[in-house]
């Protein structure tokens, strides 16, 4: 078992899920601080899920041909960048804008770091790994979204949103730790034809 590059996957994704788990629920929030009706507030979710749905299926194909914790770094990166951009949203079209960018972002990073986490983890432990991912995942964003919803009330969304952007920076940071563990292992099933 490979509990170094499971550790890295784990503990990147964690700090990404509380940077990004700190927005939750505002979104709704903030769709109406900017003029959104209840209308846009469900396009802007719609399109994260929609850009995010399809281009999964697309990069994870893509990913299947390149190295995928590079790849797996350059969404993390992307999404980092991107949070940053909810800045100089002050339009519920700008929110879609950054809305579907986001989503680009999270079908490079989520597909291949799950491809990853499965590869380093073992067939004697794969049900309990995937349960400290999923319960990590889940106990991160419920304490991330309580205190996002502490920084707007007591200070503001552009904190909120400058403090998402760094703890996913830190998050891109640690992940690409895995880049000096992972080594790329071409598919070569397509050449044995």
């Amino acid at each position: 078992m490979t509990r170094t590059e499971l550790k890295i996957l784990l503990l990147g994704g964690g700090i990404w899920y509380f940077g990004e788990g700190m927005f939750g629920p505002l979104l709704a929030v903030f769709t109406e601080h900017i003029g959104g009706s209840l209308l846009e507030i469900s396009w802007a979710w719609a399109v994260y899920l929609i850009f995010y749905g399809v281009l999964s299926i697309v990069m994870g194909l893509l990913s299947d041909r390149v190295n995928k914790a590079k790849f797996m770094v350059w969404g993390y990166g992307l999404n980092a960048f991107f949070t940053f951009g909810y800045l100089i949203v002050d339009t519920p079209f700008e929110l879609l804008f950054i809305q579907a960018a986001l989503g680009i972002a999270a079908a490079m990073a989520t597909p291949t770091w799950e491809a990853l986490y499965d590869k380093y983890s073992t067939e004697e432990i794969e049900g309990l790994a995937w349960g400290i991912s999923g319960g990590t995942a889940s106990i991160t964003t419920g304490i991330a979204i309580i205190i996002g919803a502490l920084i707007v009330k007591y200070l503001s969304f552009e904190t909120l949103f400058i403090t998402m952007g760094i703890i996913q920076i830190i998050a891109t940071i640690y992940q690409a730790k895995i880049l000096r563990h992972h080594h790329h292992t071409p598919n070569l099933s397509h050449a044995v034809k």
